[in-house]
């Protein structure tokens, strides 16, 4: 995720990173060509040859009303997008704090057992880390907590299909163990691993945004509609405005394909894109506040 001022609106005006323009460049030149063929061709025919009347050009009203129905559209798909994108960010907030009552209640509870408290810190540092490569499909690592948990566990884990979950079971055994050697009661266990169990379901949350996109149908004919209206806009424009039909289209095509790429940039916003998550400084902020609870530092 890029950080910036909102109050600062100069030194945006011209930023490429993050803005879009490179995945939309392609299409628009597409469309200022193409509106730069109409107009020259309209030019030639009422100038030249005065066969303007017969030309297949479109009404200007039929664009305004199907603009209409497409703004809409648009209105609906950016709104679907964000509402992913800010489901993603409350999931991870949510993961970010049960990892501190979770280190927070050990830090106390399990004093007694300081063998048992550094692996359970090893492994809630470890969850995080987990989660962010599973969202992203890259190869798991466990980060910082791996400095704190044997050889032997952690690749015992990363051979597991679901490694989020895996580390989530090391979580409740070291919670039983704890039990086992009387550290903590059965109903303490059973509310610390109520918190493990949450950082579960908000994995399944963050996997049902990555797993389900968009529906086919709608991104299929929203970007049919936005390439129909861009390519025959001139058709409509270039009877009123001359030449001046080019820069008219090019507007046109990069406001609305520029929308339509927001709302594909953000609606998955695990990723590494420049406007996703910021994942690795959410796992850096679990693995400070843990080792703060620990009293120590790797």
């Amino acid at each position: 995720m890029i950080d910036y001022d909102p109050h600062d609106w100069r030194s945006h005006l011209f930023d490429i990173k993050g803005s879009m323009l490179q995945q939309i460049s392609s299409r628009i030149l597409a469309a200022v060509v193409w509106s730069a063929i109409v107009t020259a061709g309209y030019e030639y025919w009422h100038y030249s040859i005065k066969f303007a009347d017969r030309l297949p050009l479109l009404p200007l009203t039929v664009h305004m009303l199907i603009g209409t129905a497409l703004g809409l559209l648009l209105v609906f798909r950016t709104n679907s997008s964000y509402d992913r994108f800010w489901e993603g960010r409350r999931m991870w907030g949510n993961i970010i704090n049960e990892s501190r009552n979770l280190a927070r209640s050990t830090s106390v509870l399990l004093a007694g057992v300081p063998d048992v408290q550094s692996r359970l810190f090893g492994w809630t540092m470890a969850f995080a880390n987990a989660v962010m490569h599973q969202l992203r499909g890259s190869p798991h690592n466990l980060g910082n907590g791996e400095a704190r948990l044997s050889a032997a566990d952690v690749q015992r884990v990363l051979a597991h299909e679901h490694v989020p979950l895996a580390v989530a079971r090391e979580l409740t055994r070291c919670l039983e163990e704890a039990r086992s050697r009387q550290a903590i009661s059965d109903y303490q266990f059973v509310a610390l691993d109520q918190n493990v169990q949450q950082l579960v379901d908000y994995v399944g949350s963050c996997e049902r945004i990555q797993k389900t996109p968009m529906p086919f149908a709608y991104m299929v004919h929203l970007r049919r509609v936005i390439l129909l209206y861009c390519y025959s806009l001139p058709l409509a424009l270039v009877r009123d405005y001359d030449w001046w039909t080019i820069p008219a289209s090019f507007f046109v095509a990069f406001v609305l394909l520029g929308i339509e790429e927001i709302g594909v940039e953000i609606e998955n916003p695990f990723g590494n894109d420049d406007n996703d998550l910021p994942l690795e400084a959410f796992c850096e902020t679990i693995r400070r506040n843990v080792e703060g609870m620990g009293g120590t530092s790797l």
